[in-house]
């Protein structure tokens, strides 16, 4: 019985992983932007429901979930178009840069919102669970669905529409891309766009598991970090498996242990370290026709 409710536990865990690190596979993974502010772009999609709570009650998260995804997005075009894109191929620059931009969006939401966190109330069918053995919370079972979704939608987006195939080629050759008449400056906004609008849906997601507050984007960057390092750099399915690898390993570190979320952390993090000296580009590599 502790196996399973810790499996449901990392599952959960896992989502919100996959969710918090889905647009860090476009900027990250296949731009090599390191993306500090990504955090943030998670926080303004919680701030999003919080504030249309008060125009549409209850069902102010469903609202926000395209809302949100609007809002990361042209945040995340705004940053491409007046600073990142100047930085290309200077993935340190970037995450100076970044990194003081998202000093200055936590102070901006701490000037609008103030500084005391706040709460988004979740819509009446999400309170309660469902017993299958363990309790398994709606919430979570809502997040889970949530990424599914989510990243079914990259896929066929990836695969099926002329925009999403622009980008692979983009991602596995710039150069020949661009010979070849792709524009690779409307790519890059259309990636940083879609890869911040996830940001925002993630933020969302994480209004019904706790609270929402200015620092709350930077709670989750580096393990969304961690989950595209060790799924491979711009691998989806990578992400995928990584995202609830490092949610399971989570969970049970800290029902095995007494030093809790604190140690767990530590584990993860040394687990990572120590699989990517075996794998050092990641669960999968991406292939190319570049020569080399």
């Amino acid at each position: 019985m502790g196996t399973l409710n810790q499996l449901v536990i990392g599952a959960s865990i896992g989502a919100v992983l996959l969710l918090a690190s889905l647009g860090l596979t476009f900027t990250f993974g296949q731009m090599g932007v390191i993306n500090m502010a990504h955090g943030e772009f998670i926080m303004a999609g919680a701030y999003t429901a919080y504030v249309l709570q008060p125009l549409v009650g209850e069902q102010a998260v469903l609202v926000a979930l395209p809302v949100a995804f609007a809002v990361g997005g042209v945040l995340g075009l705004i940053l491409e178009r007046l600073f990142i894109r100047r930085f290309y191929g200077r993935p340190l620059d970037t995450l100076l840069l970044t990194w003081g931009i998202s000093l200055i969006l936590q102070q901006v939401a701490r000037d609008v919102f103030g500084a005391p966190n706040v709460q988004v109330t979740a819509p009446g069918w999400l309170t309660g669970g469902i017993d299958v053995g363990v309790r398994i919370p709606y919430n979570r079972v809502f997040i889970l669905v949530l990424a599914v979704g989510c990243v079914a939608a990259i896929s066929l987006y990836l695969s099926k529409l002329r925009q999403g195939r622009r980008m692979r080629a983009v991602m596995q050759n710039r150069q020949l891309a661009a010979v070849s008449g792709v524009a690779t400056g409307r790519v890059d906004q259309a990636t940083f766009f879609i890869g911040s609008g996830l940001a925002g849906v993630a933020g969302v997601a994480l209004t019904l598991i706790g609270p929402v507050g200015p620092t709350l984007g930077s709670g989750y960057i580096v393990d969304a970090f961690l989950v595209v390092v060790a799924g491979g750099l711009g691998q989806l399915r990578g992400a995928v498996i990584a995202a609830f690898a490092l949610g399971v390993l989570n969970s049970f570190v800290e029902f095995w242990t007494a030093n809790g979320a604190s140690f767990a952390k530590v584990v993860v993090f040394a687990v990572i370290i120590a699989f990517l000296q075996f794998r050092p580009q990641g669960m999968f590599v991406l292939r190319s026709r570049a020569l080399t």
